[in-house]
Parts: C-alpha cells; sequence; structure tokens
C-alpha cells in the first residue's frame, strides 16, 4: 500500500478509536476525602470509567455544599450518607440512592479528652462537627440520642472531619467528631485524647451514591456503568490490592499501607451484599434516621422513603 493509503488508514483507524471516547456520557460526581468512597476514584485513575463509556468528573465538595452542587447542575450525581438523602429530599432536592458503596466499621467515630470517662460526660462541653445536615453532625446526634443526651446538650463548633481532627489534636474543643482517615491520626496521638466510640459501637454510618431523577431517565445505561464501574474496582483491590490501595491513597495524601490501615474500619459493598442492602435494611434505617432527623430539627417533614432508592442498576 502507498505510504498515502498508510496513512489514511492509520487516520481511519484513530478516527475508529476516538468514537467511543467523544460518545461517552459525561457525569459530574460529587464526594470527599472519605476512604469509603475511594473505589469511585480507583475506577477514574484506572480507567475502568473510561472503558464503560463514561467521562466522569469527580468533584471534592464538602458534604454540606454537595446537594448545592447538585441543584445548580454543577453535578448529576453524588456519594454521601444514606440519611443525608433523606435531609436532602425534605429540603427539595430530588434525588434517588442507586448502589451502595461501604459500610463503616469502625472508621466514623467520636474523640474526647483522656479525663472523660463517657459520652454522658459531653453535657456542657463543646465538640467539633460539620454542619447540621452531614453525616458527622447525624453521627453526633445519634451518638447523643444512645447515651441520653441531645445536640442541645453540647456546644456545637461547626469544623469539617479534618480540621475538626487537627484541631483536636491541638487541644482545642473538647471532642470532635471525625472519621478515616482523620480518625487515625487521633489514635497516633492518645496524649491528645482517646476514641470514645465509633460505628463499631453505633452501626448507622452507610453510604451510597445516587443521583437525580432526571439523569437517571434521561442516561440508564450510564447509571448502570456507574454501578458497574464501582463493582469492578472492588474486583480490582481484590486482585490487586497494592496497586489498588497506592492509587487510592495517593488521592488523599497517603501511602498504600496508610490506606491499607483506614480501610480496614470499613467494608465496601459487592453487589450481592447491595441487592440484600436495598431489598429491605435501606428502608428500615432511613425511617429510624428520619426520626432522629426530625428530633433534632433537621429536617421539617419526612419525605417518602420508598421515592429516594432507584435498584435498576444492581441487578
Amino acid at each position: 500500500m502507498p505510504v498515502r493509503g498508510l496513512l489514511a488508514a492509520a487516520a481511519l483507524a484513530a478516527f475508529a478509536l476516538s468514537g467511543p471516547a467523544a460518545a461517552q456520557t459525561k457525569i459530574g460526581l460529587g464526594i470527599s476525602g472519605w476512604t469509603g468512597f475511594a473505589p469511585l476514584t480507583l475506577a477514574d485513575k484506572a480507567g475502568i470509567f473510561a472503558k464503560n463509556g463514561l467521562d466522569v468528573s469527580i468533584k471534592k465538595i464538602p458534604q454540606k455544599d454537595r446537594h448545592l452542587a447538585i441543584a445548580s447542575g454543577d453535578i448529576q450525581c453524588a456519594a454521601t450518607t444514606v440519611e443525608t438523602w433523606v435531609v436532602w429530599n425534605a429540603a427539595g432536592i430530588a434525588t434517588k440512592q442507586i448502589f451502595q458503596l461501604d459500610k463503616s466499621y469502625g472508621a466514623d467515630g467520636m474523640v474526647v479528652r483522656n479525663d472523660l470517662k463517657s459520652i454522658a460526660d459531653l453535657k456542657g462541653k463543646t465538640v467539633a462537627a460539620s454542619a447540621p445536615g452531614t453525616a458527622p453532625y447525624f453521627t453526633l446526634a445519634w451518638f447523643l440520642r444512645k447515651n441520653g443526651l441531645s445536640v442541645k446538650d453540647v456546644n456545637v463548633v461547626n469544623m469539617e472531619p479534618g480540621p475538626a481532627a487537627q484541631a483536636f489534636i491541638a487541644g482545642q474543643n473538647d471532642a470532635a467528631m471525625t472519621y478515616e482517615p482523620y480518625l487515625s491520626s487521633v489514635r497516633d496521638k492518645p496524649e491528645a485524647g482517646k476514641i470514645i466510640a465509633t460505628t463499631l459501637d453505633y452501626p448507622m454510618i452507610m453510604d451510597t451514591v445516587g443521583c437525580t431523577p432526571k439523569f437517571l431517565e434521561e442516561n440508564p445505561k450510564a447509571a448502570k456503568a456507574l454501578a458497574d464501574s464501582y463493582f469492578e474496582a472492588l474486583d480490582m483491590i481484590a486482585k490487586e490490592q497494592a496497586k489498588a490501595y497506592e492509587i487510592m491513597g495517593a488521592d488523599v495524601k497517603q501511602t498504600g499501607d496508610q490506606f491499607g490501615a483506614s480501610a480496614k474500619y470499613l467494608r465496601w459493598q459487592d453487589k450481592a451484599a447491595n441487592q440484600k442492602f436495598f431489598a429491605d435494611e435501606i428502608f428500615r434505617f432511613s425511617e429510624e434516621a428520619a426520626a432522629v432527623l426530625l428530633e433534632v430539627g433537621i429536617i421539617k417533614s419526612k419525605p417518602d422513603i420508598k421515592t429516594l432508592v432507584d435498584d435498576r442498576f444492581i441487578k
């Protein structure tokens, strides 16, 4: 074949390869640096999203602002805790959960000064926690409620989980609500204080990915690809753990070993676990969570819990 013909053939081949990439569905996905969300980062960095026809733009957005990004159209999907979807929908931000990411097994917790013997001792004390409507604030309300107190019995200083842990280590506040990888920074500084309770004591932190109803109706194949990509990321973690931990750790400025240490405090949920969770547990937990949210004034009315889930994409 003449050189010109070879060049033309090469150009056609390049065009054919570029075709699927050009046709990829764009998704803005809001997350935070929470260890449980890391398989989404892995799916991005390892090319799993792209392979499955997705052009995912992962945006690190504080949980307190994530629903605003959804409302503005800046993102179409997000990762957050199950009860947060109750809050967002109660506030008029229509969203549906489509797959579960993780369950916390000690990765979320409360740290207190060493002289405090129980959570009940926090009455009148100052606790650092994210703003109302976030997982750390909800965790605080849940822990206090289980110990005969409410958020009205403590002084809450609004700080995000990372700064809350740093401030606690520096000697500020009597207690703080935080999660991995920041919780481990307190584990490493026993002189600063102690972890008095985690989700091993009070299992109530579970994360899911959800999207707007409009996005799901217009892009059902992309939503399925998003869920499938997460499950493929879990397969990669199982088969190439060291490599996967390095990739996920780098995103939060940790080594692979440090990331692994954080990850042992949670359980990522595979497809079978997802199907079981979406069959019943998500509804039971959401009902109890809504009761707590109403009690502390985070929501004024309870949304229809059944409408907060779309399980088509985990079949």
